[in-house]
């Protein structure tokens, strides 16, 4: 089995219940295919860095997953065939790939914990008056 992580940008008139609708649909073709989803990220909306079919903007989603490469030709196809998604890669990743995704993984678990555990502090807002000064209009005569 090989070490694989695609990333995807769905276009972003989707609601997001739509949104996560398609995100599922493409678990399902991966863990159907007996295949191994190490992780997920949801990257959000994301500015594009050229327009693609008019549109500026897209949600991202990252999958990491372990498969046989059939696999990757099945999902691929899924994504040609659904209009909801207007970019994708999969790479395969190689052993110094796979030890920074785990590495990341592992650092935004620790992050995640870190921020999880402190309560949020308050803001305290002060309000500001400000004296402005009449002015005197010369010419009005």
């Amino acid at each position: 089995m090989n070490h694989y992580e695609t990333v995807f940008i769905l276009t972003p008139v989707l609601s997001d219940a739509q949104m996560k609708e398609a995100v599922e649909k493409f678990k399902a073709v991966l863990t159907n295919a007996k295949a191994e989803i190490l992780n997920e990220e949801n990257w959000g909306l994301k500015k594009l860095a050229y327009p693609i079919q008019k549109k500026s903007t897209g949600f991202y989603e990252l999958f990491e997953f372990t498969a046989e490469p059939e696999v990757v030709d099945m999902l691929e196809t899924q994504f040609r065939r659904d209009e909801r998604v207007i970019r994708f890669l999969t790479v395969k990743m190689d052993k110094y790939a796979q030890a920074y995704a785990e590495k990341r993984r592992n650092k935004a678990f620790v992050h995640a914990e870190k921020h999880a555990e402190k309560p949020a502090k308050a803001i305290k807002k002060e309000s500001v008056e400000f004296e402005i000064p009449e002015i005197e209009d010369n010419n009005a005569e």
